[in-house]
């Protein structure tokens, strides 16, 4: 008898400590989806490589900063627009499976997680400088108060958010320098028209499941030619304004030629996706320019950085 009960304790505990490392598990994973914790992960190290870009001697104090901040600035925006967007989320197969709406995580809950990250981040991003918070601010705005809104309503939404997608590279610049001129705007720009290419190959694959939460993403509307027309102009833009620095126009930021070559080398390999999606039309072209576009922009602010710092 005693070994029966025994085991039925064991059997207990065991069934008890499954139980809470589910609920823990499950409250991490909540925590990480209503933030966004791999894009802003992705964010921060737009923010960082901006920074290094910027500064002459490296504080970590503001580097550890900076990527707090932005972390929180990040994860913000992701909140307000899962609370927003809580109803369409529902619809879509990508997304039904949040926080919120799968009612694992209350409206509410979602609301103090965002506002305090809104606070923090940009309290963070204050003790840096004033221009770093407003920028910091700027970018929450527009996302959650013009971007998320207005993706039901018209295509233009991307070019909205592609203003506060821009943002962390050049945010990374200021938090360097209290400054915006030249540079920051160049690393702007840089950002700003490689979000194009990089949104619509995602609104190309996703393109079915978008439709049943009544998302307008492509500029045309549709999985067509003159999407996928937009999308090769968008890169090489993207690829022009990316080697302008070599030029020497812009200020300090400047690009040795041998790196310019290496922007422009891959830029090509980013091309190359946006022309077989045009030749293609196919959800896996759409696929391969999404990845593409992400290693593109990370090797692009991975040269600029080395560059920097060895010529």
């Amino acid at each position: 008898m005693q070994t029966q009960y025994k085991a039925l304790g064991k059997a207990f505990i065991t069934l008890s400590q499954t139980v809470t490392s589910t609920v823990k598990h499950s409250i991490i994973s909540d925590f990480k989806e209503i933030t966004k914790i791999r894009l802003s992960v992705s964010v921060v190290f737009s923010s960082l490589a901006g920074y290094l870009l910027g500064v002459e001697t490296v504080n970590y104090t503001t580097l550890l900063l900076l990527a707090f901040g932005g972390y929180f600035m990040v994860g913000a925006s992701n909140a307000f627009n899962q609370i927003i967007e809580k109803d369409l989320d529902a619809l879509m197969d990508r997304t039904k499976n949040r926080p919120v709406p799968a009612g694992r995580m209350s409206v509410s809950t979602a609301f103090i997680i965002a506002s305090v990250f809104t606070v923090s981040g940009i309290a963070i991003l204050y003790s840096i400088n004033p221009q770093t918070a407003m920028f910091g601010a700027i970018s929450i705005f527009l996302y959650t108060c013009a971007y998320t809104p207005l993706k039901t309503k018209t295509p233009l939404a991307v070019f909205v958010g592609a203003i506060p997608g821009a943002i962390p590279f050049m945010l990374g610049w200021v938090a360097a320098t209290n400054d915006f001129g030249i540079e920051p705007g160049t690393l702007f720009a840089i950002q700003f028209f490689w979000q194009f290419p990089h949104f619509w190959a995602i609104g190309w694959f996703l393109f079915e499941d978008y439709k049943k939460g009544g998302f307008f993403m492509l500029p045309t509307g549709k999985q067509d030619k003159g999407t996928a027309v937009q999308t090769i102009m968008y890169t090489i833009w993207t690829i022009l304004v990316s080697i302008v620095p070599a030029f020497g126009f812009t200020g300090r930021l400047y690009l040795t030629p041998i790196s310019a070559v290496i922007v422009f080398l891959l830029g090509l390999g980013m091309l190359y996706y946006a022309i077989q999606l045009y030749k293609k039309m196919t959800v896996l072209a759409a696929k391969q320019l999404m990845l593409a576009s992400v290693s593109y922009i990370t090797l692009l602010q991975i040269v600029y950085v080395i560059d920097k710092f060895i010529r």
